[in-house]
């Protein structure tokens, strides 16, 4: 199966640092945000960038770091947006309604496939967004966590947002799955009367009840949704354990005997 495509309207979603203290820090959300298909990242004055260290840490993701857009306020990197969701987990005398990512995920998706700028807003790793630059965006947003604990750093933060926006976008993980053809019913049964044969062959039917033992067998191959290849393999060890059976084919000797 071949691979899904990254919609393109996330293009449209762009993921700001505001004053990233760590080079390194910056790297590791720049890697998040590609594993989840975003490749906008906005910094507000860094204290370090560009930086051999947020390479490093950015793996597979340099690219990422290569067309990141330098500002030095917010406001530029927000100029053109029409959602911007400020990420903070501190209590604030604010109005704007406070939701979680998966609560917000699906609206940002919305927009951004309708063509709008959405901008995801991170503050310092020290301190977060100041109360000016959460003013600044029309959403809040926290991640749900351990109250008498919450410790999340900057990039753990960026991967749990953008995993939430990617898991709204349709793209599923069939491609993964490994190729096979289903066996049919007649395959399978055709298996299961070699194991009952096999069964037979080796004695093991002395003290059981063949019937019972075999119609547990057959629910659970049915139930497992077996493959032609792995039917294939199953009769092969019926085979060759006959053959030991019947002695046609001697049992190897355990090796250092």
């Amino acid at each position: 199966m071949n691979k899904p495509q990254v919609p393109d309207f996330l293009k449209n979603i762009r993921v700001v640092l505001a004053r990233p203290s760590h080079p390194g820090n910056i790297g590791s959300a720049a890697r998040a945000m590609k594993t989840m298909g975003l490749t906008r990242l906005y910094l507000v004055e860094p204290k370090v960038f560009p930086s051999e260290e947020a390479n490093v840490l950015a793996s597979g993701a340099v690219d990422v770091l290569e067309h990141a857009t330098v500002v030095g306020s917010l406001t530029e990197a927000l100029s053109d947006v029409t959602v911007a969701c400020a990420l903070t987990s501190r209590r604030r005398e604010l109005t704007t309604p406070l939701s979680t990512p998966r609560e917000t995920a699906p609206e940002l998706i919305a927009r951004a496939r309708d063509g709008e700028q959405v901008a995801l807003v991170f503050g310092n790793e020290t301190f977060g967004l100041s109360i000016e630059e959460v003013e600044m965006c029309n959403r809040l947003v926290t991640v749900p966590g351990n109250p008498d604990y919450f410790s999340l750093n900057l990039a753990m933060a960026v991967q749990v947002m953008t995993y939430e926006l990617f898991s709204h976008t349709g793209v599923d993980v069939n491609y993964l799955k490994a190729e096979g053809e289903a066996a049919s019913m007649a395959e399978v049964e055709g298996m299961c009367g070699h194991l009952d044969n096999t069964l037979e062959a080796i004695g093991y039917y002395e003290r059981r009840n063949s019937e019972r033992l075999m119609r547990r067998m057959r629910a659970l191959f049915n139930r497992a949704g077996v493959l032609r290849e792995e039917i294939d393999i199953l009769r092969g060890f019926f085979k060759q354990v006959q053959r030991v059976a019947d002695g046609s084919l001697p049992p190897r000797d355990k090796q250092g005997e």
